[in-house]
Parts: C-alpha cells; structure tokens; sequence
C-alpha cells in the first residue's frame, strides 16, 4: 500500500466591516474532507457553511492544479499588504512542503501587473481563481436540490 502524500489547501478571503466579518473561506484534507464557509451579513444573510468528502482523484487533481501554478515555489514579501478592504490567505501542504500566504483582496490583473512581484502575485491570482471556481463546481455538484418532475 503507498503512503498517502500529506496535503492539506486552505483558503481565506473577507474583511470587516459595516456589515461585520464577511468571509470567504474553505478547505481540503487529504483524508478528502472539504469544509466551505460564506458569511454574509449583507441584508441579514446568514452563515453558510457545507462539508463534504470527496474522491481520491478529487484530492489528485487538486494537487494537480497546484503543482502546475508554481504557487510552492512563491514568497509574499512584496505582495500588498491586508488593508482596510480585506486580505486572502492560502495555506498549503503538499507533501514536504508547506507555504502560508497572506496578501490585499486583489480584485483585478492591473492590482497584479502594478504590484512589486507581479509574476508571484499572478499565479496566486489565477491559481485563487481557479481554486474558487472548482470549489463552487463541486458545491453545485453536492448540494444542488434537483425538483422532481
């Protein structure tokens, strides 16, 4: 039997303000926990929080996608800094390797191209969009109520 590589991907995005902590925040396991939380407190939402277990190949491929976005081989010093609108934390364990992040919401590529480290702030951007955008796919995927015809 192999040994299961360690993993672990956390990822934060919120801030506070008028409408108190508002988040963005989710992770995986390599046992294929996934824990997701939104918190919205505009017009009175509430929480939303999910868990789910998914597949071994889930997990792979998430490892996949990490490893091709060089985010491992990446350093913060000279990302912006958090700020009054809100900061984005990745955290991630792949193996032997650990990296722990903390940068500015960044809300488009020219916060990217104008920064210190634009070719390191751009493989955190696009590999937080891709994060999100697989979270969210897998999230419709488990938890979408399908009406009976």
């Amino acid at each position: 039997m192999p040994i299961e590589e360690e993993f672990y991907v956390r990822y934060y995005s919120g801030h506070k303000g008028k409408y108190g902590h508002e988040f963005l925040e989710f992770e995986f396991r390599s046992d294929g926990l996934c824990r997701y939380a939104n918190n919205s407190n505009y017009r009175k939402d509430s929480l939303i929080k999910k868990e789910m277990h998914v597949s071994p190949a889930v997990i792979e491929e998430l490892k996949r996608i990490i490893k091709e976005s060089q985010i491992m081989k990446e350093d913060d010093s000279q990302w912006p800094e958090k700020n009054i609108v809100g900061s984005q934390e990745i955290e991630v364990r792949l193996g032997n390797e650990h990296i722990s992040f903390e940068t500015a919401k960044i809300t488009s590529l020219v916060e990217v191209n104008d920064s210190k480290d634009p070719e390191g702030l751009r493989a955190f951007y696009y590999l937080v969009q891709d994060l999100r955008a697989f979270v969210f796919s897998l999230i419709s995927l488990h938890f979408k109520i399908k009406p009976i015809n």
